[in-house]
């Protein structure tokens, strides 16, 4: 890692969304998938080992198989949702930012692109047409690594 581009901290530097996405939805889903497997084995073989019935053995696993699968859902949905309540409060602050101190944000983008390598002038002449165009997509992109739509 080059750590004399990295950018300031404080500054989350987003990353190409498509394959980082794609690998953190493959490790969730295996992640999720042997937890399942482990607790479920787990059950059903405790239970046969308590009885050789088949019925007592197959329910215990379906109810493990259903207990597992609610947990995981319910988990899932808490933790999305906690992201995107925590990416609109991030984006309502910036909001707030833009429209309290324009000036201070605008350098502030731009010095996030000079610390990306780009010259001072370029910098602060991207930081401008973009400002231009969608000053909070600018930020929310460049500063905190998030699509605002």
């Amino acid at each position: 890692m080059n750590l004399s581009r990295a950018a300031p901290i404080g500054h989350a530097e987003p990353h190409g969304g498509g394959m980082a996405t794609r690998l953190n939805w493959l490790r969730a889903a295996v992640l999720g998938a042997n937890d399942g497997i482990v607790s479920t084995a787990g059950l059903v073989v405790g239970v046969a080992g308590a009885t050789t019935s088949r019925t007592a053995i197959l329910t215990a696993g379906l109810a493990g198989l259903f207990a597992g699968s609610l947990a995981m859902a319910s988990g899932e949905y808490v933790s999305v949702s906690s992201q995107r309540d925590a990416e609109r409060a991030m984006l309502a602050l910036e909001r707030r930012e833009l429209a309290e101190s324009p000036q201070a944000e605008a350098d502030e983008l731009a010095q996030i692109y000079e610390s990306k390598g780009l010259e001072a002038g370029l910098a602060r002449q991207v930081a401008e047409q973009l400002m231009a165009r969608d000053p909070l997509a600018a930020h929310a992109e460049a500063e905190l690594g998030i699509d605002p739509e």
